[in-house]
């Protein structure tokens, strides 16, 4: 049996943007339970760095990439309720999604809706779910609630926001210049603070009036985390979610004591999607605010997938703002 060809980046060591390959890779045919998916739109993000880099590290040769939308073209035996041609999305805790085609277990995959583009769905899947289970789960937002997003104008950042406002909660965003601090306006920041430019534990104390946030949702890691425990009300909670900076270094269990008995958690998605019912019921609810419009989605950049490594470059550089996908030609 021929199986068809495909191309992918691959790895096949660690380091800079410069070890990413694009070269032929044929998947073979689905395995039992498996569904192959011909990919229109993959989504970029920063654990495809850690992966690229080894801060995560991968069993080499490696793919890279956890989220992407496409059409399945061939179902693995016993897969049931799928069907050819159907539209679908998946994140998942293996990479290489970085590819034209690829074979995913069944369970981890979503119907895409209508209302839904592939593009967006595959924007969607790593950063909209991650949002949904920071705001949903980690700490449920409610009305009126001072809330504290880092990177306001990225990809999680700007779903946080918008989806935030949509909850009724107090978005206070950080950003890194003027251009990105009006993008987290017009998705939702309440105020929008400058890093470099403002003192952001003065400036959330004085908009919380001199109470502080109740959560601070922080995927920026080293240079910012003691700056977000410093913005935090008493019994609040310090959502540490990616490292873009760098990780966080080692910290003593006083250091939420003596800024009045905080919650520290470091989540990471996939413990929040790891049955089959819990990725549907975020999928569900995430497609829901999208469709209703109070959750968009922003692509700051649309390469092709051979050009990965320059989304690398452009996402390390902190030049992006919102979401980045890959076009298989």
């Amino acid at each position: 049996m021929l199986h068809p060809m495909s191309r992918a980046i691959r790895i096949h060591s660690h380091g800079g943007p410069e070890v990413m390959s694009f070269e032929d890779f044929t998947p073979g045919a689905p395995a039992a339970g498996e569904v192959q998916v011909r990919h229109t739109a993959i989504g970029v993000n920063f654990i495809d760095v850690y992966d690229r880099t080894g801060l995560y590290p991968q069993s080499l040769p490696s793919g890279l990439g956890r989220e992407a939308a496409g059409v399945i073209a061939a179902l693995g035996r016993g897969v049931r309720g799928w069907r050819v041609g159907e539209r679908v999305a998946y994140v998942w805790s293996s990479p290489g999604a970085y590819s034209e085609l690829r074979n995913v277990p069944a369970e981890r995959l979503v119907r895409v809706p209508r209302g839904v583009s592939d593009e967006q769905a595959a924007a969607l899947m790593l950063k909209g779910l991650t949002a949904h289970y920071l705001l949903r789960r980690t700490c449920r937002v409610a009305r009126g609630d001072p809330i504290l997003v880092h990177a306001a104008a990225g990809g999680v950042g700007l779903i946080l926001c918008q989806w935030g406002r949509a909850l009724g909660a107090k978005v206070i965003g950080v950003v890194g210049n003027e251009e990105k601090a009006r993008l987290a306006r017009a998705n939702g920041a309440r105020q929008v603070l400058i890093a470099g430019r403002d003192d952001i534990v003065a400036r959330v104390k004085a908009l919380t009036g001199g109470v502080g946030v109740r959560v601070a949702y922080d995927g920026v890691g080293k240079d910012t985390f003691t700056q977000s425990l410093d913005c935090l009300r008493p019994l609040g909670m310090m959502v540490t979610f990616g490292n873009a900076s760098g990780p966080v270094p080692p910290v003593s269990p006083l250091e939420l004591s003596r800024r009045g008995s905080l919650f520290l958690t470091r989540p990471v998605l996939f413990n929040y999607i790891s049955t089959r019912e819990q990725l549907a019921a975020a999928a569900r609810e995430l497609f829901a605010v999208v469709r209703a419009r109070k959750v968009k989605v922003r692509i700051g950049l649309k390469l092709p997938l051979e050009q990965a490594a320059e989304a690398h470059r452009a996402l390390e550089s902190r030049h992006t703002t919102g979401a980045t996908v890959l076009i298989p030609s």
